[in-house]
């Protein structure tokens, strides 16, 4: 078996319900701070319909998921040619992995794939040089700098390659050991605290920007590396499609928050070092996976 191999602006307070309720209550007026760090329109980008990936579940749960084909673009390529083959149909969520990871595709392992897909890929691993627009105040141990992309993936670097971070949502390729790079057949996304350590060593190929629920939430698996035991444990896929193969007026449309603005340093810095009056201790810093650029949907 193939190892992996919006923002909640309250998310880690703790406190008495009412003091939440009281944290809830919109503002009188915006604060400056806000304002500052508060997305304008044109800081928005609308996601393209081939960039976007429907998996419907079992009961007509719905995953979207963000591709990232200029970062992994052999891999990205495959997993176009998957859903127009409409290969996934029919395949399973097999493995659920306790604060790990949630792994789809075909369990036996023995499915076909496309005469078009492509067995052989290249490492997409990471990349010469740097294009982050952004770069926190501080390093993390996986990578000497950390930041965004201009359309908002995160990044890791050393100075003279970049990646991306497998943070909580990200979407990468199961593989077999090295040589072998995974064709995209077998996907996972990162449910659990971030895996870092695989930064560099799979291939990042996109992010869930809705219905991550019906993954994260479903029974771990009590076999070997979370995978279940029996057939009937798994989740059915119905349906793995590309946005643009849906009828136009049924396609789902996302648009990303871009990272290359005053707007977004702003809200960068205002994430390590937060303010009272909860916070009364800054921290100085934050981990590249706690500052994840949003997505909304606009149908």
């Amino acid at each position: 078996m193939r190892a992996p191999l919006a923002r909640v602006t309250l998310a880690g307070m703790l406190m008495p319900i009412s003091a939440l309720f009281a944290l809830l209550a919109p503002p009188a007026t915006v604060a400056p701070q806000d304002a500052a760090t508060a997305a304008v329109a044109e800081d928005w980008a609308v996601l393209p319909d081939d960039e976007l990936l429907v998996m419907t579940l079992d009961g007509g749960r719905q995953v979207f998921i963000r591709l990232a084909p200029g970062y992994a673009p052999a891999h990205v390529a495959n997993i176009r040619k998957l859903a127009q083959a409409n290969w996934w149909d029919g395949t399973s969520v097999y493995r659920v992995q306790d604060n790990y990871v949630a792994q789809w595709g075909d369990a036996s392992e023995e499915k076909p794939l496309p005469p078009e897909v492509l067995r052989r890929l290249p490492a997409e691993y990471d990349w010469p040089g740097s294009n982050r627009v952004t770069e926190l105040a501080r390093p993390d141990p996986y990578a000497a700098a950390t930041g965004h992309s201009a359309d908002g993936w995160p990044l890791g670097g050393d100075g003279e390659r970049a990646w991306l971070t497998h943070c909580y949502g990200m979407v990468g390729v199961a593989r077999n050991l090295a040589p072998d790079t995974g064709d995209g057949s077998a996907l996972y996304t990162v449910i659990g605290h971030a895996p870092r350590h695989l930064d560099r060593n799979i291939a990042l190929v996109g992010r869930v920007i809705e219905g991550m629920e019906h993954l994260s939430s479903l029974p771990r698996g009590t076999g070997e590396m979370g995978v279940y035991r029996t057939e009937g444990e798994r989740t059915p896929i119905l349906s793995v499609r590309l946005a643009s193969q849906l009828p136009a007026d049924e396609r789902p449309r996302f648009a990303y928050r871009t990272t290359d603005n005053p707007r977004f340093a702003a809200w960068v810095r205002s994430r390590e070092s937060r303010t009272p009056p909860f916070f009364t201790v800054p921290a100085g810093g934050a981990d590249i996976c706690n500052l994840m650029p949003e997505t909304r949907r606009l149908r």
